[in-house]
């Protein structure tokens, strides 16, 4: 509870001042809020209708008189009489407290209450009580806090418009229930919208002092470009009209600041005259703002889960490509026209292959090679290609600690990474500049800017010394498909794929960016605590013709693709192979069981009714020692126990399969695939 209520000399329009009671009692009417008045012995001297609903009694007679604690639940009833006294001794207290009704209904109330002088001379409890059992009950930690914040208006507006016609009749009463808000600015209007009275709750959002603010217009509050187009004094036309007017919109400070605000004024009248207003201001910038989030999230994950399904579905598009170019050149004869037309073409799928790994990094769904990455000797052996790729006109300059700083994250994809950044700090210079990259390693804790969980983390950032972004563009830098280079200059998935890859490796992504100044990529990656990195070997190129197979295999290919299912069957009869070709893991089964010299399962991943997975399962549970061959496009795959199998990724070429063939086949013979 809160000190006084300021109220600034007669409202306009009437013959002498509004009388405290006549206000409480027209505010108060229709308040969905318990309003009682409690004598010091439990007695319940006074209760508005609400409250009787509560209590499940139909009339004041039922209930005049009666000791208040035979409604509040047995096990609350102590706390309840301990508080009950400390308000008739004179405190103000908030507390809550559950009652039962007379059927038997229970309620979770949240009461606020002061003490009160009665006729007798002795102080009693005013106490003003709203039911918040749905709150309490709540589960759903977004859900709750909109439910608080709406209970809240509802409410605290109530409290002001509806809640007051059962209190006793004094000015002071009225004073005391205004400024015990403080999360709602509360004050009145004269008719022609100068403040006169101002609470706690003003005082605490707005920023004025009762002093600086009554006798002012509230017009005040409103940006000048809403003054200029007449808003304030429209909605004083609004609400005397309709009795009420509700709307939200940016408000000003006493310090220049702005807030989002949801505001409520209500024509206040006596004998039909209108005599103020009555208006309620409350600040929802913090909620807005996660609402936006949410719904920010909620779009990014729909377009993650679409493009991580177009890419799956164009990467079966290029594999048929991809593999009938490649038996389509072996079979050419030896025309160098012919060929180099061949060539643009695998280049083309090749492209495409690319944009598609960009949007299964997007989607969090491209399959990783995670390594153990120094990243200095990494950027180090780049430097000659970021040089010959970002021109005489960009000076690359490089910022690293002594010691090796290792990570774990796909070395291919941080190099392709580090070069998209890279060139879109060159496009961000059109005249020249610097590109900065730096290292370092820092201890995260909870609170930090990343929201990261604690540990040891790197953070490789790329500075550019460019136009920057505004807060627009900025706000949108990571969206898939969004670029601010000219057409056909950008696909706008670099930047995405970035973050896709670092949240992948356990990181997180930062963008800063000023106007006029440039921007700065950051790649939040997990530090590995390791005394010396272990070189692992990468390779991007095509695997060796040594590893495919000597003998002829009677291999089941299954996909439900019947263009990649009719390129696997060319590769593998291509490669001397007998191929078996179903379209469901059903029919597999069926296959497997008529045909027992199977040597060899290839199948898809993505199928309706069975997966390639749950197929292996079954397959394992007939033939333990088959080999199997997994082809998806997918990083993220369901976890199996016990069931051993060799995967592909898709789109591949046939050396790839050939490879994939002779290791699969090798490793049947030396390992117990059942387990």
């Amino acid at each position: 509870m809160l000190g006084t209520v300021h109220v600034r000399g007669r409202l306009a329009n009437a013959d002498g001042p509004p009388d405290a009671a006549e206000l409480l009692e027209a505010i108060t009417d229709t308040s969905p809020e318990c309003i009682k008045v409690v004598a010091r012995d439990g007695r319940l001297m006074q209760m508005n209708r609400a409250g009787l609903m509560m209590i499940e009694v139909e009339s004041w007679k039922r209930v005049e008189s009666a000791n208040t604690v035979d409604w509040i639940a047995p096990e609350h009833r102590a706390a309840w009489r301990a508080n009950h006294e400390r308000v008739c001794a004179g405190e103000r207290l908030k507390w809550e407290f559950d009652i039962i009704g007379l059927k038997g209904t229970r309620r979770h109330m949240e009461t606020h209450a002061v003490p009160i002088a009665l006729g007798d001379g002795t102080l009693g409890q005013l106490a003003i009580s709203r039911d918040v059992t749905h709150r309490k009950e709540s589960a759903n930690a977004l859900q709750q806090l909109n439910i608080e914040l709406e209970e809240k208006v509802a409410a605290r507006t109530r409290e002001l418009e509806e809640a007051l016609h059962q209190l006793q009749k004094s000015e002071r009463t009225f004073e005391l229930l205004v400024d015990s808000v403080t999360d709602y600015a509360i004050f009145m209007l004269d008719p022609k919208g100068c403040i006169v009275s101002w609470n706690a709750g003003a005082r605490r959002i707005k920023g004025y002092e009762a002093a600086e603010i009554i006798g002012k217009n509230f017009a005040c509050f409103y940006s000048a470009e809403d003054r200029a187009a007449g808003i304030p004094a429209a909605g004083l036309r609004t609400a005397a009209r309709d009795g009420r007017l509700e709307t939200e919109g940016w408000r000003m400070r006493k310090d220049g600041t702005r807030f989002w605000a949801n505001v409520i004024i209500d024509a206040v009248r006596t004998d039909g005259v209108l005599v103020g207003y009555a208006k309620i201001t409350r600040d929802i910038t913090e909620r807005r703002a996660t609402e936006a989030r949410l719904r920010q999230a909620q779009k990014m994950e729909a377009v993650g889960q679409f493009t991580g399904g177009a890419a799956h579905d164009f990467n079966n598009l290029l594999m048929a490509i991809l593999g009938s170019l490649e038996i389509l050149r072996k079979r050419l004869p030896d025309d160098q026209r012919l060929l180099s037309l061949l060539d643009n073409a695998v280049q083309g799928a090749k492209r495409g292959t690319s944009l598609t790994q960009r949007m299964l990094a997007f989607a969090r769904r491209q399959e990783l090679k995670h390594e153990n990455v120094d990243l200095i000797s990494l950027i180090n052996n780049m430097m000659e290609l970021l040089e010959r790729s970002l021109g005489p006109t960009v000076q690359i300059e490089t910022r690293f600690p002594r010691d090796a700083v290792l990570v774990r994250t796909d070395p291919n994809q941080l190099e392709t990474a580090l070069l998209n950044l890279a060139i879109n700090g060159r496009d961000a210079m059109a005249d020249g500049g610097t590109l900065t990259i730096s290292i370092a390693e820092e201890s995260v804790q909870a609170g930090h800017a990343t929201n990261l969980p604690a540990g040891r983390f790197a953070c490789l950032s790329v500075s550019d010394t460019g136009h920057g972004m505004d807060e627009a563009t900025l706000a949108r830098a990571t969206e898939p498909f969004f670029t601010t280079k000219g057409i056909g200059k950008g696909t706008g998935l670099g930047l995405c794929m970035v973050d896709g890859l670092t949240a992948q490796s356990g990181g997180k992504l930062m963008v800063h960016s000023t106007v006029g100044t440039g921007t700065t990529i950051e790649l939040w990656l997990p530090v590995v605590v390791e005394s010396a990195a272990k070189s692992v070997p990468h390779d991007a190129g095509e695997p060796g013709e040594s590893a495919q197979t000597r003998r002829r295999l009677r291999i089941l290919a299954v996909d439900d693709d019947s263009l990649v299912s009719a390129n696997i069957v060319a590769m593998l009869e291509d490669l001397g192979h007998e191929v078996i070709a179903v379209e469901s893991g059903a029919k597999a089964l069926e296959a497997i069981d008529s045909t027992p010299a199977i040597e060899l399962v290839i199948t898809d991943q993505a199928m309706p009714v069975m997966t390639g997975i749950q197929l292996i399962e079954k397959i394992r549970e007939r033939c333990p020692a088959l080999p199997a061959i997994l082809a998806t496009g997918y990083a993220d795959l369901p976890r199996t126990a016990g069931v051993d199998f060799m995967r592909l990724a898709k789109p591949f070429t046939q050396r790839a399969l050939a490879e994939a063939l002779a290791a699969v086949v090798t490793a049947s013979r030396h390992t117990d695939l059942s387990g």
